[in-house]
């Protein structure tokens, strides 16, 4: 093989490089990429992922792109289920132990998972491996001496780990585990770069260090950013509603885009387009200037999604749907809202309800447990706040109406 094989470094970092936070060392990062250009060998470039939901969002597809970079410009992009660490558990951004999951949970989520990937990455070209493959197999002596590469200080500088301990909460010792036990999947597939998002930046170092403690040269780090949600505060959640689910709808999905601010959509542009940064700061300069109206930019990052999903047909078709019914009044062009039926409104009552109770009437949530925590996790707002106390009431002597939104639902709720 001759260095022809891969394109110049300079076109492969500004293609690596397009939405990054942090690369973990940037120089390492380019010797590996002009050693795999003069030997005519491939990275190993892997990202894994534990199948804890059977459902992936744009969020999760950050870094999935990021990996479909590196298989564009002909490196392996190797995808990593973690079927055995699912049942460990990720402590990280958890303020309390995660239940584990069954060999059945995770054996369905994996198949799910893999049938979504293969929207982004090139099936024929991806690495599909399952670290239950090395991790299973792992007895006590192993364990143990993977254990003594780390220290527990240094594991404690975690800080998820930090503020649990703070705050009295327990720490299991599995979960201690977790960041080694992973830190052996990059041992094991002998990976020359790992991608993650940035609240994984600890297990990531984790992992880099343990491979040069089994006497790997230590793999490069890249980081992505977190996708901001819908609502424009948040990151990108399932149980906080703000998410586009990746098998939505075409028009689900398309309506969904339009409901983002202006000044999320150029992180949108960046971190889920392959278009050019320049590019993207070019419309950014042309929408200042009045130059470009910033619907007309959103209406293309819409069909540009939808069109990566569900194809240039659907894309067509969706983006077709959401102008005639804009037209027509049916939807906002920013934020659509379901109306509530003349019999479910709430106000006959004299006093306060609690929201809670409303949410359940709405039909938003089935019990009031189920509501109030939803309310807890901040997926509940009224005319636009978050409101996170369960406990809050609506003063039902006081004629007005409110607007809900309970995670991707949004209510008309009156007070008559």
């Amino acid at each position: 093989m001759t260095e022809h094989k891969f394109k110049p470094i300079e076109e492969q970092l500004a293609y690596i490089k397009k939405g990054v936070a942090e690369i973990i060392p940037e120089p390492e990062l380019v010797a590996k990429l002009e050693n795999s250009r003069k030997t005519g060998k491939p990275l190993r470039v892997y990202l894994g992922v534990d199948p804890t939901a059977p459902d992936l969002h744009l969020g999760h597809t950050v870094v999935l792109r990021k990996l479909k970079h590196f298989q564009d410009l002909g490196h392996t992009a190797v995808f990593l289920i973690g079927d055995f660490s699912a049942m460990i558990g990720d402590p990280t951004g958890v303020s309390e132990t995660r239940p584990p999951l069954t060999r059945g949970q995770v054996d369905a989520y994996a198949k799910t998972y893999l049938d979504q990937v293969y929207k982004i990455l090139d099936r024929e070209k991806t690495e599909v491996r399952y670290n239950s493959e090395w991790l299973s197999k792992m007895n006590a002596e192993d364990v143990v001496r993977l254990c003594s590469h780390y220290r527990l200080a240094r594991m404690l500088e975690h800080e998820d780990f930090r503020s649990r301990l703070a705050n009295n909460q327990a720490i299991s010792v599995h979960e201690l585990l977790y960041p080694l036990m992973t830190a052996f999947d990059a041992v094991s597939l002998k990976s020359d770069v790992e991608l993650g998002a940035t609240e994984q930046k600890f297990n990531l170092l984790v992992h880099r260090e343990i491979q040069r403690e089994y006497g790997l040269p230590g793999e490069a780090i890249l980081t992505m950013p977190i996708l901001v949600g819908l609502d424009g505060q948040r990151k990108m959640s399932k149980s906080l509603g703000n998410y586009v689910g990746i098998t939505e709808p075409p028009n689900e999905m398309f309506k969904n885009i339009m409901r983002i601010s202006d000044s999320l959509m150029w992180s949108y542009l960046e971190l889920l387009t392959d278009r050019p940064t320049e590019v993207v700061k070019n419309l950014q300069r042309n929408v200042a200037a009045g130059t470009t109206h910033p619907k007309q930019v959103k209406l293309s990052l819409a069909s540009e999604i939808v069109r990566d999903f569900h194809g240039e047909a659907a894309a067509t078709k969706a983006g077709e749907n959401w102008v005639t019914e804009v037209s027509l009044g049916q939807v906002s062009a920013d934020a659509p809202v379901k109306s509530l039926p003349e019999d479910a409104h709430i106000g006959s009552e004299p006093g306060k309800m609690k929201l809670s109770r409303a949410l359940v009437r709405l039909g938003a949530r089935n019990s009031r447990a189920d509501a109030e925590r939803l309310i807890k996790e901040g997926a509940v707002e009224i005319d636009n706040v978050v409101i996170s106390d369960p406990t809050f009431e609506f003063d039902l002597s006081i004629p007005r109406k409110y607007l809900i939104k309970a995670g991707k639902q949004k209510f008309y709720f009156e007070v008559k």
